[in-house]
């Protein structure tokens, strides 16, 4: 199978459980692997899955609603993919929240999911 990634979509939103991550929000990083069969496809836009798009679809899930859970919001991504792309069979999407509220030194926190057409 052949995939697209997305890798390192960094956005400022306002995700997570205490209430001054909802006012002051912090730094999110979005990883997304769309997998679809593009091997021979033409070289045409319109026979693939515009990645400009996919970005702009990420951006808006993020950045334009809340949740208290990365894991609600990888969840929430990997649907809008699915549902605003048909050709894609499948997509892996990771969310980080490297400045997660943790008392100790830590590089990231991810929640990562993977889904597929049934």
């Amino acid at each position: 199978m052949s995939k697209i990634v997305l890798q390192g979509l960094e956005f400022h939103a306002h995700h997570g459980v205490f209430a001054t991550e909802g006012v002051l929000g912090a730094r999110f990083v979005v990883d997304a692997e769309l997998h679809y069969p593009f091997a021979g496809i033409a070289d045409d836009l319109d026979e693939a899955v515009n990645y400009a798009a996919a970005y702009v679809a990420i951006r808006e899930e993020v950045t334009e609603k809340t949740h208290q859970l990365i894991e609600v919001l990888a969840d929430r991504i990997a649907d809008r993919l699915l549902s605003d792309f048909p050709k894609l069979e499948r997509v892996r999407v990771r969310v980080h929240k490297p400045f997660a509220p943790l008392p100790g030194i830590f590089r990231d926190v991810c929640a990562e999911i993977e889904k597929g057409r049934e």
